[in-house]
């Protein structure tokens, strides 16, 4: 199973990098679809855009449209979840009734859990107690099959960058991962937010967090090819459910 990445295009109409971003997120696209093999499925983890305005959906759904691999989108914290809803509901992966964006994909030998760790007042991730319920249910609905699980703020200290907690606080956070511990069954997290590439664990389950696709809101140090240019990630699942992880410059 293969899994493209894609995460924090930020996309926007009203700023002085509006085109760049818009040209980064356009870029990863191609760049996957000229993938051989070619992903089971794409996910966007995160901050598809800027403001949460249903025109910026409108672009970025018209970006992702071009997709030649099923999408799957999240909510990240700058992401407004009725105008995200409205965008891709249509898809009907998720329930546009509900009050957070979190489903599972089925229909393949790794099951996908996507989490909304979205507050309605910080930057920070929150995930309370309909939240983690919901989580149990997610998880409990295949007891075969290893899953993995998406979810844009890191569940986890990050120690580059100017914060180390990406939750409102350590017993959210704490909450959370003890959900994800409990089935046994969680073999790889996969975050963004923090607009660099890090790595971590929760537990003894890996985590990946994927940097910015938009080149002018990247934090950290780059090799020199990747100077310039949108990064996304292709997770390669094996039987067993491990998954082994590739960083893609878009263009390279």
């Amino acid at each position: 199973m293969l899994i493209a990445q894609i995460s924090d295009t930020h996309l926007a109409l009203d700023t002085p990098d509006a085109d760049r971003r818009r040209a980064d997120f356009a870029a990863v696209v191609a760049d996957i679809n000229a993938l051989d093999p070619a992903p089971d499925l794409i996910v966007h983890s995160g901050d598809i855009v800027h403001n949460g305005l249903a025109e910026e959906y409108a672009e970025a759904r018209a970006i992702l449209e071009r997709a030649q691999a099923p999408v799957y989108a999240m909510a990240g914290n700058k992401d407004e979840r009725g105008n995200l809803s409205a965008a891709f509901s249509a898809d009907g992966y998720f329930d546009p009734g509900s009050d957070f964006i979190q489903y599972a994909v089925e229909g393949h030998p790794v099951r996908l859990v996507m989490l909304d760790t979205v507050s309605i007042s910080s930057n920070k991730g929150d995930f309370c107690a309909r939240r983690i319920e919901e989580l149990h249910r997610l998880i409990g609905a295949d007891p075969v099959r290893p899953v993995a699980v998406f979810l844009h703020h890191p569940p986890f200290e990050v120690l580059v960058g100017p914060e180390r907690m990406h939750f409102e606080s350590q017993e959210v956070m704490s909450r959370l991962c003890d959900a994800l511990r409990q089935s046994g069954r969680v073999s790889a997290l996969f975050c963004g937010h923090v607009h660099r590439p890090t790595e971590g664990h929760v537990g003894d389950i890996p985590v990946t967090v994927a940097t910015a696709v938009a080149t002018t809101l990247r934090k950290g140090d780059y090799p020199a090819q990747m100077e310039g240019r949108p990064i996304y990630y292709l997770h390669r699942f094996d039987p067993s459910g491990g998954a082994t992880t590739e960083t893609r410059v878009a263009g390279g």
